[in-house]
């Protein structure tokens, strides 16, 4: 009975195969999905986070990253994703980095780079520091960036400090040897909510009263900008969050995403 099972079995399978047009041709998809749009970045300590929209096409599977330190030339392959992120753990602080996305489809066709002009330029960030008044607790009033450190409040490397003066809260900034100057950017809703340091508007005042919730952006005698928001504000103290660019001159604290029409260049898919 098993015999004539197979028997069986084997007759059809022939048949079967026999109704088949053996020129039949089977379409094969050449077209590479369009670039994808709409890429943001987001400054870290050490890492970019990536974002951009979904491509429209149904056959997308996947999104390779790349990156270089200028806008033309080759771009490095650092990671692919199904979805639409992506963290560069490896960015390094200090080092300004382009990056561009490309769609590819289940056929293996990758899109052209994305159009958009974006970079980032990673930078130290900290959560939570803490502050006391300089008239109660001097050793501990002031804070410096370029140590990430609490300094006294009249030592050579404070950037500014804090100080209670007729139970109003103040940060302080000194003039000598040469200004640094604070900015009030008003109410936010974390520290990264500033982008960049104002082009303008640099008075220089050696005390600003400050109010929770609000973040300010210094400028240091290094020419170099940093952000601080307030979190907390009590009869001693000040705790804050901040961000500073190792960048001399370099606004940016937040990357903001530019526009271009093409990218005429190729790409280096190298590994990181």
């Amino acid at each position: 009975m098993k015999k004539l099972s197979i028997f069986v079995v084997l007759i059809l399978s022939a048949l079967i195969l026999n109704s088949c047009d053996v020129n039949e041709s089977y379409y094969y998809d050449y077209t590479p999905p369009s670039p994808p749009s709409g890429i943001q970045v987001l400054n870290g300590d050490s890492r970019v986070d990536i974002y951009w929209i979904r491509n429209r096409e149904s056959d997308v599977a996947g999104y390779n990253i790349y990156y270089n330190y200028t806008y033309e030339g080759k771009y490095t392959l650092i990671g692919s994703t199904s979805g639409t992120q992506y963290a560069d753990v490896d960015a390094v602080n200090g080092d300004k980095y382009y990056y561009a996305i490309a769609a590819y489809d289940y056929n293996g066709n990758e899109s052209e780079l994305s159009y958009d002009v974006i970079y980032s330029t990673p930078r130290p960030e900290g959560f939570n520091q803490t502050l006391f008044d300089a008239r109660r607790f001097p050793d501990y009033a002031g804070y410096s960036f370029q140590n990430y450190s609490v300094v006294p409040f009249n030592d050579n490397y404070t950037d500014f400090f804090f100080d209670i003066y007729e139970g109003v809260p103040y940060i302080n900034a000194w003039e000598i040897p040469a200004p640094t100057y604070i900015q009030d950017m008003g109410p936010t809703s974390d520290i990264y909510d500033v982008a960049y340091a104002p082009e303008n508007g640099w008075i220089f005042k050696d005390y600003l009263e400050v109010y929770v919730g609000h973040t300010y952006v210094i400028w240091t005698i290094e020419n170099k900008f940093a952000k601080i928001r307030i979190k907390s504000i009590t009869a001693d103290k000040i705790v804050f969050d901040w961000a500073f660019q190792l960048v001399e001159g370099e606004p940016q604290l937040k990357p903001v995403v530019k526009r271009n029409s093409a990218r005429n260049f190729e790409k280096l898919q190298l590994a990181r």
